[in-house]
């Protein structure tokens, strides 16, 4: 009888290790969920034996009203972070991280250019809304290729997410956004 009594008070240590435990597990599965590629995996897969270089950039008033024209959504900032692919001392291309709210949390995506200006990838880095709500891969390839114009928008060229509206119009508000931040910048003789 007392082994069965024994066994039946439940032993601190063990119980705090599962707590810890299930912290660590959840915790890992959480930052698995939030996080999609890092932006070094993306940069390195995109712009394969590239030299990378991060810079950031202040747009004037006068660019940032550009942008608003152009891509038909506000920059959340002046501040760009931008990175810069170069091989043999010749520029390949250029990603821009943008930052915006989806419906109340953030997503960031890494939007990755060639040297002419085009969509080669967008890489969602993070995503802080409900992951049944994040854009698949193959809905985002849909960018690949294209340039600044009215085709860029949801039922034109980009058909909708189902059940992800909001999602669908923030990738793509931020899309047009890099797209026209990109032209602005290149024609102030910020690149190729």
């Amino acid at each position: 009888m007392r082994n069965l009594v024994k066994s039946q008070i439940p032993n601190p240590k063990s119980q705090m290790g599962m707590v810890v435990l299930g912290v660590w597990v959840l915790g890992f599965g959480i930052s698995v969920a939030v996080q999609g590629l890092s932006r070094d995996e993306a940069l390195a897969a995109v712009y394969a034996g590239a030299d990378i270089r991060a810079e950031q950039v202040f747009l004037t008033p006068a660019q940032l009203k550009q942008v608003v024209i152009r891509a038909g959504t506000d920059p959340a900032s002046a501040l760009v972070a931008r990175y810069i692919a170069t091989r043999n001392f010749q520029i390949i291309g250029r990603a821009y991280v943008d930052t915006h709210t989806v419906r109340t949390k953030r997503e960031s995506l890494l939007v990755s250019l060639d040297a002419q200006g085009r969509v080669m990838r967008v890489d969602v880095t993070a995503f802080l809304e409900p992951s049944e709500y994040r854009a698949p891969e193959p809905w985002l390839g849909q960018y690949r290729g294209r340039a600044l114009d009215d085709d860029i928008g949801i039922n034109r060229a980009i058909r909708p997410i189902a059940g992800a509206t909001l999602t669908a119009r923030a990738a793509n508000g931020a899309v047009r956004r890099v797209l026209a931040i990109d032209e602005i910048l290149r024609a102030a003789g910020g690149g190729p």
